[in-house]
């Protein structure tokens, strides 16, 4: 790998092969457990929709029947399909209905007679997402991508999806690529998924199917306005990440927050849990054509963004090894990383610019995802303008694919309206100043050895987690110095071993692989 920082070829491998080598046993971990929101995505891919009077879905009653008869370990398509045929009922909705009522018991199947309409069944939900893809494909065609490079990405928060369309149509028509609905605050906590469009979000709107499908289309009603496709990200993350990524496949977003540590850090979450859930969450996205943002930004909020630069590289690397085995293609890796480090401290533009070039020059094909100033900001609305100058400045020279806006009254109080076009003005006027000055730049020494000590110390963490286990690392406070040892957390109770007759033809179905 040539390059303006001269990384060591070697070195950069070495790195790849170690992220590997932590991440294996964490994959076999994944493909030998199941959890509830595995198998409740599974059930909305073959059909279940809608929710009780009380807003529980019936994903969640068909689940939680089948493991109060039987348990988890099985899986629990087949049960609910050879019940559905023994029923003599082809609604599996109603089915779910049933048994929320008592009315219908599960086995765990003696014959394999449910397993071909079951099969029909999740296919057809597969289909589904196929066709949304290809229609994202035709819009782009038609309508074109962003004349340029880096997307501004732009947040909405309401709270209240009926505010939050017309916001997110002024920030496209203002110049915005990319739409995010921030999630309500709490919802990653929730083990089940709201139903229909809702308007009581705090700090952020639930992700909900109809809430997907009503903000996609304005958006489309606005790309043909301004002539250019506008994207859509939420979140696939938390305890329903795989229903999530699910719906948003069904309902053609573009982006999804999808980080494999996040949940575990900063929610959490138990660690099996999450690395199940993602790596199905991920299969979905690659079959998709969702691009997947990940969250490394999040360690510099608690960590220092200088000491533990390594643990964000590290962290990049691991998402990179976890994406690709789920089956995610180069143009889908929306690595995080972030403009954090004290603006105090001496030649930290610098070391900015060293570590931006170097995600840019380990993952090169990757449209990484560059994130504003919020640690250090003060509530001095004049130095945070100055500040997110300087962060579109990095972003510009150093070519990052996806740039998110900074505002100047970021992590002090909820932006307002003109907080956000006075946010985009500066965005505009960097990237129009400094064009391609990305080709020009030319890092100097102090740039290239930070970048080259970075590398460096990311390789010893990895030698030294392959030889303590990634779950043990994370259980250490290695990342965000967040202790999360794998046998606590949220979630934990919603994970199963996989039994010896356990059967679910999703993961093949989406990735093509036995």
């Amino acid at each position: 790998m040539a390059g303006k920082l001269g990384l060591d070829p070697a070195v950069v491998a070495r790195a790849r092969a170690l992220a590997a080598e932590a991440g294996r046993p964490v994959v076999d971990l994944a493909r030998t457990h199941t959890t509830v929101a595995v198998e409740r995505a599974t059930l909305r891919l073959a059909g279940v929709e809608g929710a009780d009077p009380d807003g529980i879905p019936w994903v969640n009653r068909l689940v939680d029947a089948v493991v109060a008869d039987i348990g988890l370990g099985h899986g629990v398509l087949g049960p609910v399909f050879d019940a559905l045929i023994g029923d003599g009922h082809a609604d599996v909705t109603l089915l779910a209905q049933k048994a929320a009522a008592g009315s219908v018991r599960f086995t765990v199947p003696s014959t394999r007679r449910a397993r071909r309409p079951a099969t029909a069944a999740v296919r057809r939900g597969i289909a589904r997402i196929d066709r949304r893809r290809r229609e994202r494909e035709r819009l782009i065609a038609r309508l074109g991508d962003p004349p340029r490079r880096p997307w501004i990405y732009l947040i909405v928060a309401t709270g209240d999806i009926y505010e939050d369309i017309p916001q997110a149509q002024a920030a496209a028509r203002a110049g915005a690529d990319v739409i995010a609905v921030i999630r309500s605050t709490g919802q990653s906590l929730l083990d089940y998924v709201p139903e229909g469009a809702t308007r009581e979000g705090f700090a952020g709107t639930y992700a909900t199917q109809e809430n997907f499908r009503l903000m996609r289309a304005a958006l489309d009603e606005t790309s043909r306005e301004v002539g250019r496709y506008v994207r859509l990200t939420n979140y696939a993350s938390g305890l329903c990440m795989p229903e999530i990524a699910a719906l948003a496949g069904l309902e053609r977003l573009d982006m999804m927050l999808n980080d494999s540590m996040y949940g575990i850090l900063f929610r959490d979450i138990n660690p099996i849990r999450t690395f199940v859930d993602q790596r199905f969450s991920r299969q979905i996205h690659a079959r998709a054509g969702i691009v997947i943002n990940t969250g490394e930004d999040n360690y510099l909020t608690t960590a220092d963004a200088v000491d533990a630069a390594h643990t964000v590289t590290v962290s990049q690397l691991l998402n990179e090894y976890f994406a690709r085995e789920a089956g995610l293609q180069t143009w889908q890796l929306g690595l995080g990383h972030a403009f954090e480090i004290n603006p105090d401290l001496p030649e930290s533009f610098r070391l900015e610019l060293a570590h931006a070039l170097l995600a840019r020059e380990l993952f090169p094909g990757a449209p990484l995802k560059w994130m504003p100033p919020t640690r250090h900001m003060t509530g001095d609305v004049f130095r945070g303008n100055l500040l997110d100058g300087f962060f579109n400045l990095a972003g510009a020279l150093t070519g990052q694919g996806i740039l998110l806006v900074g505002m100047m009254t970021e992590a002090v109080v909820t932006p307002w309206l003109s907080d956000r076009d006075i946010a985009l003005q500066n965005v505009h006027y960097v990237l129009r100043a400094a064009g391609n000055l990305h080709e020009d730049f030319v890092p100097g020494p102090f740039i290239q050895d930070r970048a080259a000590t970075v590398l460096a110390e990311a390789v010893e963490l990895l030698e030294r987690i392959g030889g303590q286990g990634l779950l043990d690392a994370i259980g250490e406070g290695t990342f965000g110095i967040m202790r999360r040892p794998a046998d606590r957390g949220k979630g934990l109770d919603g994970v199963a071993r996989r039994a010896a007759d356990y059967w679910n033809p999703t993961e093949a179905l989406l990735t093509g692989r036995p």
